[in-house]
């Protein structure tokens, strides 16, 4: 099945396609088939998520798949949140860039002792544009922020996230390793038994 990913970044799509590939699934980025970039205007994961499917669906005519994730830091109260990406961005035509958002949570961290956080991924798959029960799954993954990146894999703040069990940020973790144990490995693994219910 061809699905249209809502989403032009690579690095995701290398992650969603390494899960989804075994169940023969062609996940195209919308970018390939002209598809622009969506607002996000809203203020929750589920709402931008939505927002995307639905936009990419509607200008490709196939079902699509889209992704809202960010990062929830608990002394800030959940932010940076659905603006994760954008956290550094002081005007909107700022490019995105993961070293200016690590830098800027590092330097608001400070020297606090509550560093813990938590990577949310809520995952929507709609059937058309107009698909009146899309299949919506989320995963939590909780760990905390180092003083200092660690790792040179994964992309985002993964240098940054730290999983004590493991005694390693998510970037030192193999690309398989990560996507067992990732927000968006969990909610990958709720939408395809809630798929493979609804059929």
């Amino acid at each position: 099945m061809k699905l249209v990913l809502a989403s032009n970044n690579a690095k995701k799509l290398k992650e969603l396609d390494a899960i989804l590939a075994p169940l023969g699934w062609e996940l195209i980025p919308q970018g390939q088939l002209g598809v622009p970039e969506c607002d996000e205007p809203h203020c929750t994961f589920v709402e931008n998520a939505l927002e995307k499917a639905r936009h990419a669906a509607r200008l490709t005519g196939l079902p699509a798949l889209a992704d809202d994730s960010g990062l929830c830091v608990d002394a800030f109260g959940g932010a940076p949140g659905v603006q994760s990406a954008r956290y550094a961005q002081e005007t909107p035509d700022d490019p995105k860039s993961d070293a200016r958002n690590n830098a800027k949570l590092l330097a608001e961290l400070g020297e606090r002792c509550d560093r813990q956080a938590h990577f949310v991924s809520v995952i929507v798959f709609v059937r058309h544009a107009a698909d009146p029960q899309p299949i919506i799954a989320e995963g939590e993954w909780h760990g905390e922020i180092l003083a200092a990146e660690r790792g040179s894999a994964g992309f985002g703040y993964d240098p940054l996230f730290y999983i004590r069990e493991l005694d390693q940020t998510s970037a030192e973790l193999s690309a398989a390793e990560k996507n067992r144990r990732s927000h968006r490995g969990q909610a990958l693994a709720r939408l395809l038994e809630r798929l493979q219910a609804a059929r």
